[in-house]
């Protein structure tokens, strides 16, 4: 997820005065707590078994300490060096291991405070990271294409890739002993998904994501985002959300196929037309407002169930619905649901 670095530059970057010009919308209130951050503005979850996740409420990372030293799994930029001061007050021995969930700067922007252990990382997320030469991030020393298993000291941290969801290379972290399972950018434990379906650069890998998280045996799931993180039901929370997402665009998809009436809003041939007399010679005007309103209705469905169930569903409601609607437009997703 790489826009929210600009979000916040953006935000931060206006003045007092402009602030005050602003229309700040009202959401939803969330249904999910956000625990207290310490003094120095992060929060450290202890797992058990020498398994911590650090989190400033926004992104989160995890790390584990073994009788060899510290293996960690990303480091996001907005945390920076709380990273390395959560570790310090945890343990005294140094990270021997980075390892990178996928190649998104947000996530791994703090690498670089950790240049002398080794970096691993799928395949993929090297040719990603190489291609990027400003990039501070250290490339990784260890690369894998399916499986890898690291063992240091006591600690056993299991590697899989099991294809494209949020980007390529985005792999799976488990840690067996602990039940700790890690997969960043397509479940935000009591949340809904960042926009887009988390900007998810494949939309049925993406929802595959969460039937292969269930495969696994876990106690404990790292998202990388957001206030906490999650169990088990919070994963099947989230599932059920985007196939309600997915049967609510299919429906719309459905309807807009049909004619123009009292109950039918959304026909394509309607809507196009008008964008077209309104906008003469411009076809991306009827393919917008066509989108724009099949995504809306669908949208405005899947709030009806779920505000109250999970947070946010209506910050990036509009978002989600036409990721999931552009995608079975012109995917194999079909309109069966």
């Amino acid at each position: 997820m790489r826009v929210i670095d600009f979000v916040y530059l953006a935000l931060f970057s206006i003045g007092t005065n402009a602030r005050d010009l602003l229309t700040v919308p009202t959401w939803a209130p969330v249904t999910t707590d956000s625990p207290p951050l310490n003094g120095a503005g992060y929060r450290v979850e202890t797992f058990g078994g020498g398994a911590y996740m650090v989190t400033d409420n926004q992104y989160n990372c995890v790390f584990f300490v073994s009788s060899e030293g510290v293996i960690l799994v990303d480091a996001p930029a907005s945390i920076g060096q709380n990273i390395a001061y959560a570790i310090s007050n945890t343990t005294d021995k140094r990270v021997t291991h980075v390892i990178y969930s996928h190649a998104h700067a947000d996530h791994i922007g703090s690498a670089y405070l950790f240049k002398n252990a080794t970096h691993i990382a799928h395949s993929i997320t090297k040719d990603l990271l190489a291609a990027t030469p400003s990039s501070d991030d250290p490339l990784p020393d260890v690369i894998f294409e399916d499986d890898y298993s690291l063992l240091n000291g006591n600690q056993t941290i299991q590697l899989s890739y099991k294809g494209t969801n949020h980007q390529p290379g985005n792999i799976f972290i488990y840690a067996p002993s602990q039940k700790v399972l890690m997969l960043v950018d397509v479940v935000f434990p009591g949340w809904a998904p960042f926009a887009y379906l988390g900007e998810a650069e494949d939309v049925p890998g993406f929802i595959q994501a969460h039937d292969q998280i269930l495969e696994y045996d876990f106690d404990h799931f790292v998202g990388g985002h957001l206030t906490r993180s999650g169990v088990r039901a919070d994963v099947e929370a989230q599932r059920e959300y985007i196939h309600d997402l997915k049967k609510n665009c299919n429906n719309a998809l459905a309807l807009s196929k049909q004619p123009a009436n009292a109950t039918n809003p959304i026909s394509q041939q309607h809507l196009v037309n008008a964008a077209l007399q309104a906008n003469p010679g411009n076809p991306w005007a009827g393919f917008k407002l066509y989108l724009d309103s099949v995504a809306s209705y669908c949208n405005n469905a899947t709030n009806e169930k779920w505000l109250g169930r999970l947070s946010a569903v209506d910050v990036y409601g509009m978002e989600n619905s036409y990721a999931m609607v552009a995608a079975l437009s012109e995917t194999n997703l079909g309109l069966s649901g």
